[in-house]
């Protein structure tokens, strides 16, 4: 992760500032959206002061990507204010756009504040199983996918990469970090965020109505995502992930999150839409058949 997020300066030109990011090698070929989602914060985030920092982006996935090449941003510098700056982050691949962001930044004041406050009851990461642990019926290609991630995860209630949730409960919890310490820098950190918010951020979609990662014929894909800074945290440490989905409809479902640290402060809000296509019951045997 440290390595796809350490961004080269292309060029700098009268109305925008050019990057390349390398990408992490995918089993499957396309770029994870977490990684341009976080990439595209550091471009945006390299043309603004440091004491200025991010408080919300708005991002829009629009075509897939390949994890075999470098992605080029080019960074549009909209509006310097006293207080804030807007940025517009476009990720190209081919000469053509792939994920396009507004984000903006802010010299943080005081103010009001209030929090919505964590979940009660949530058991701590020690005590729920590693990933991994959970995936010895998953084929080893597909398993990799887990195993190279730069993120541990520990879902507070059964993943549902092998079988789906019984209860269709529209919900779930995810403790989550990186696998090792990161540098102090709050822009990694920040940066790293936005990686770690494209994570099982669709599962309760998935949950709602009883599907699983691996239902046979199930195409999923993430059309847009919202995220929002409220205070900092280290992404090294554990963080809790607590999602929900209000809606479903037209071959898409939305998905909200929280993310909290340990001591139950409110880190981050997350709201993203995918598409969701569910084969018809002939169509999911055939798969299963083949």
């Amino acid at each position: 992760m440290l390595r796809v997020l350490d961004l080269s300066s292309s060029e700098a030109r009268t109305t925008e500032d050019i990057f390349t990011g390398r990408s992490q090698v995918m089993p499957q070929g396309r770029v994870f959206g977490g990684q341009v989602l976080a990439q595209a914060t550091m471009a945006a985030m390299r043309t603004v002061p440091a004491e200025r920092v991010p408080h919300s982006m708005h991002g829009y996935f629009l075509r897939p990507g390949d994890s075999s090449r470098n992605i080029t941003f080019s960074v549009d510098r909209i509006h310097d204010g006293r207080s804030f700056s807007t940025r517009r982050t476009q990720a190209f691949q081919n000469g053509m756009p792939i994920f396009s962001m507004i984000a903006s930044f802010e010299d943080e004041d005081p103010g009001v504040e209030h929090a919505e406050p964590m979940p009660d009851g949530m058991p701590q990461p020690e005590d729920l199983p590693a990933l991994e642990e959970q995936l010895s019926g998953m084929h080893p290609l597909s398993r990799r996918i887990f195993s190279a991630s730069p993120i541990e995860l520990r879902h507070v209630t059964t993943p549902i990469y092998l079988e789906p949730d019984a209860a269709k409960t529209p919900r779930q919890a995810v403790w989550a970090r990186t696998r090792s310490a990161l540098p102090d820098d709050p822009a990694v950190h920040r940066a790293a965020l936005a990686f770690l918010s494209d994570l099982t951020i669709q599962e309760p979609v998935l949950r709602a109505h009883g599907l699983a990662w691996a239902t046979p014929g199930l195409k999923v894909a993430s059309l847009d995502h919202a995220m929002w800074w409220h205070r900092f945290a280290r992404v090294d440490e554990w963080l809790l992930y607590v999602q929900e989905s209000p809606s479903a409809r037209a071959g898409r479902g939305l998905s909200t999150g929280r993310v909290y640290d340990r001591a139950g402060t409110l880190i981050a809000s997350v709201a993203q839409e995918i598409m969701v296509r569910v084969p018809a019951p002939d169509e999911a045997a055939d798969d299963q058949r083949r």
